[in-house]
């Protein structure tokens, strides 16, 4: 029996925080899930453009991100609209055209997805200059807009919400090239999850109240004792699980810190199954980030907010206190105060609850794959795919 060839997409990510990383891995879960007769490509366009200083490029942003954040902060507003600053940055992050080149080339895709800025600017040039011809769809991983995510030669962008959608038509996006489909999230977070069997699972206690922890590896609270010192103050008793990512050395010290909290703590490295934690915790304590916040809202999580980078992260708090769904927390002691707040207030829990169900999430990352091939088909690329298979 002949084999048939599947007809490739190329999803261009990059590594610069694990939002971009995310989403890409999501379309090619669905896509296996409800288009296997496509074949996803994933790739880190700077590991692939940049081999040779991506490693400390990368470095450099983060550090930057960490030590300097009001400077990043002052550059994020400075180039949110289209100028001659950003058009200068757009341009140092466009280059390596001969690199993608050779990727095109080796892929042959049908249509090429961008998850990270800077793809979507390489794809952008390439058509510009006539060198390729092939459809391009951009996905905003944020709540918010930017210039640095404008493009040209993009035939559809794909973002989280209405707010977004009518922040890129201010910028200069023509409407019909705007899908606000949600941020695509992984198929396990549109999952029915049992609470009491899987708080076994991980042996808690699903009749406690449990706050899930995500972003310790950011330095949540790993930054030293003093917040761990006032979530000791909670008058009622609860159930913590923080995850410390791939900090492994966060995690050995929030160990030794919190070993004689009156707490219950669960302490966990990077793991897969975040869905789990989610359904069975009742509230998230969070840094901004646009997919992790997204992915709480398919889970109906409430969310406590606190320390947003300032620029994206700082534009996302805004957009999901606003949506209520999450408050937000100052400093340390706020944060403790917040959580008991929301511990001591069913009714507010409910309503934030709720609110998630406007955003229609769980279906995200299937209706941005009917966007995506709804664009191949305009563009002739696809030959006898049914969109609404």
């Amino acid at each position: 029996m002949k084999k048939v060839k599947k007809e490739k997409i190329l999803i261009l990510t990059g590594n610069y925080g694990n939002g971009h990383i995310q989403v890409a891995q999501a379309l090619q879960d669905a896509m296996q899930i409800r288009f296997p007769h496509m074949e996803p490509v994933v790739i880190d366009v700077m590991e692939w453009v940049h081999p040779y200083v991506n490693h400390w490029s990368r470095l450099i942003y983060l550090q930057t991100i960490k030590t300097f954040p009001q400077v990043y902060g002052y550059l994020f507003q400075k180039t949110r609209k289209q100028n001659v600053l950003s058009h200068i940055i757009k341009t140092v992050f466009s280059t390596g055209m001969g690199r993608m080149m050779k990727l095109i080339s080796k892929i042959q895709p049908a249509i090429v997805v961008s998850t990270f800025p800077w793809a979507a600017g390489v794809i952008s040039k390439l058509k510009s200059n006539g060198l390729i011809d092939i459809p391009m769809v951009t996905i905003i991983t944020d709540h918010t807009d930017h210039s640095s995510w404008i493009y040209p030669y993009t035939d559809q962008y794909i973002v989280g919400s209405r707010v977004v959608r009518d922040s890129l038509i201010q910028l200069g996006v023509e409407e019909a090239r705007i899908a606000d489909t949600g941020i695509p999230i992984r198929p396990q977070f549109s999952q029915s999850i049992e609470r009491e069997k899987t708080a076994k699972k991980y042996e808690l206690d699903p009749y406690m109240p449990t706050v899930l922890v995500m972003g310790g590896g950011c330095g949540m609270i790993g930054d030293g004792s003093t917040t761990i010192q006032e979530i000791d103050q909670l008058r009622q008793p609860v159930q913590f699980m923080i995850v410390c990512g791939q900090n492994e050395k966060l995690r050995m010290e929030l160990s030794e810190k919190l070993k004689d909290s009156k707490h219950c703590i669960y302490l966990t490295g990077y793991i897969h199954d975040v869905h789990e934690l989610m359904a069975v915790s009742d509230i998230m304590i969070t840094k901004p980030g646009g997919v992790t916040t997204f992915e709480a809202i398919a889970m109906e999580l409430p969310m406590l907010l606190c320390k947003p980078i300032p620029g994206q992260e700082e534009d996302n708090a805004e957009f999901l206190v606003r949506s209520g769904v999450a408050i937000y927390a100052e400093t340390s002691r706020d944060l403790t105060e917040r959580l008991s707040q929301l511990l001591d207030d069913a009714k507010l829990l409910q309503d934030m609850r709720e609110n998630t169900k406007q955003f229609h999430p769980k279906e995200s990352a299937f209706a941005s794959l009917e966007v995506i091939f709804g664009t191949m088909k305009m563009n002739n690329r696809v030959s006898g795919i049914n969109i609404c298979s």
